[in-house]
Formats: structure tokens, C-alpha cells, sequence
């Protein structure tokens, strides 16, 4: 089963079900993003769950914990496989979000953590957010937040993947955007890599969009991209 998810940022449900339609039989893990929730609200996700395709929900939750805490409540009712929030939100915010999730008899949604967005830079983090540490040293930092709040995982860059999994075990998940075939441009992200490079630094996951979804043929991009990082090539 690929561990690659698709990062399906598309407006609306007529553009997200024209792209799938080249994906039949295969029935990829797909994120779906603030964009199109946001667009169609949750009957999409359980569409396209009821369509056979694991969904990671990237809404980024971040917020006091009650509110947090009542939102993963419905999060789960969807039946969505992964779901996410900001690490940054603090440590009794993501217990609240994990206690969120239980309510709903049988969940086994994954809950992870953002780290620090892949569009960040040490500048930014230094002189902006007024963050002492780097990026790196940061985002480690929350990921011992998260787990110490009983999170499945976190998202991070994959620079920053085997250094997570030094502090916080090789169960811990690391699902990491930030990913380009080496003749694709970066685009609005700063720390990213190839798909056989985040094999090597121990990404589980890997989070791709355009490398994917603005190819001239999408299936093609999508297996080509599988079997590098799952071979590491």
C-alpha cells in the first residue's frame, strides 16, 4: 500500500473528482486541504471516503483546547484515516484534540501534529515569530510536545524526519510535504526534497501536490514518485 498521499488543493468537488478519475483502481491516499473543505464542506470527505480512498484531513486545527477538543469530535465522526492541527497550539490543546477524537467509539483516526511549515525559513522564525531556536531545533521540540501529548505523529520537513525519530522513537510518525522530483521547482517552499532522499531520511509518509497534480499525466507522476520513495531511489 503506497504511502504516498496526494495533496488534492483543487477549488471544488467537480475538479477533485475529474483528476481521480485517472486514479481508478488505485485509489490513492489523498489529503484533502482548507481550499476544497473549506469550498464543499464535509460531505466531500465522506464521498470520497465512501469512495474507497483514505483521506488525511488537513484543517491545521489550532485553538483554545475546548474548542479543539469539540471540533476532532466531529473530525472523527467523518471517518477520515488522519487528521491534523498545530503543534503550536500547545500540549493540553493537543490532549484536547486527542480526547476529541475518542469520544467516537472505534476511532482509529491518526492525529498528528504540525511542526513548522515547510515555507519557513530560520529568517522567518528568528525575526518574524520571534523564535530563539532554528527551524530545526524548533520543530523537534514540538514533536517531543506531541508525543508527550500522546499524538500518533507529526508533519515536518524531511530534513527534519530522522532527527525526529532519534528523540521521539521509530513509531512515532513523520508524514513530511516539501516534496519535488529533482527537475520540478520548489515553488512557495524552502526546506523540501526528493522522494528517494525522504525514504532516506526516514519520512513514512510523504505529502505531494504539484509534482502530482500539475503533471501532464498525473497516474504516471504518481507511480513514478511510489516506487522512488518506496526504493529510495
Amino acid at each position: 500500500m503506497s504511502k504516498v498521499i496526494i495533496a488534492c488543493d483543487f477549488a471544488n468537488r467537480q475538479k477533485t473528482l475529474a483528476f481521480l478519475k485517472d486514479f481508478a483502481g488505485t485509489n490513492p491516499y489523498i489529503k484533502i486541504g482548507m481550499e476544497l473543505f473549506y469550498g464543499e464542506g464535509p460531505t466531500i470527505v465522506k464521498e470520497l471516503k465512501n469512495s474507497g480512498f483514505r483521506i488525511f484531513l488537513d484543517l491545521k486545527l489550532h485553538d483554545i483546547p475546548n474548542t479543539v477538543r469539540k471540533a476532532m469530535t466531529n473530525c472523527a465522526k467523518l471517518g477520515v484515516d488522519m487528521v491534523n492541527l498545530h503543534a503550536a497550539g500547545g500540549i493540553e490543546m493537543m490532549k484536547a484534540a486527542k480526547e476529541g477524537l475518542n469520544t467516537v467509539p472505534g476511532n482509529k483516526t491518526l492525529l498528528i501534529a504540525v511542526t513548522m511549515l515547510t515555507s519557513l525559513s530560520d529568517e522567518v522564525v528568528n525575526e518574524e515569530l520571534l523564535i530563539k531556536e532554528n527551524v530545526k531545533n524548533t520543530a523537534i521540540h514540538y514533536a517531543k510536545n506531541a508525543k508527550l501529548a500522546g499524538l500518533d505523529g507529526v508533519v515536518c520537513s524531511p530534513l527534519e524526519a530522522r532527527s525526529i525519530h532519534q528523540n521521539c522513537g521509530a513509531d512515532f510518525l513523520t508524514i513530511t510535504p516539501g516534496i519535488r522530483l529533482a527537475s520540478n521547482s520548489k515553488d512557495d517552499q524552502v526546506r523540501v526534497t526528493t522522494p528517494g532522499l525522504a525514504n532516506e531520511l526516514g519520512s513514512d509518509f510523504i505529502v505531494v501536490g504539484r509534482s502530482i497534480t500539475a503533471s501532464e499525466n498525473p497516474r504516471e507522476s504518481y507511480l513514478k514518485i511510489t516506487e522512488a520513495f518506496t526504493n529510495g531511489k
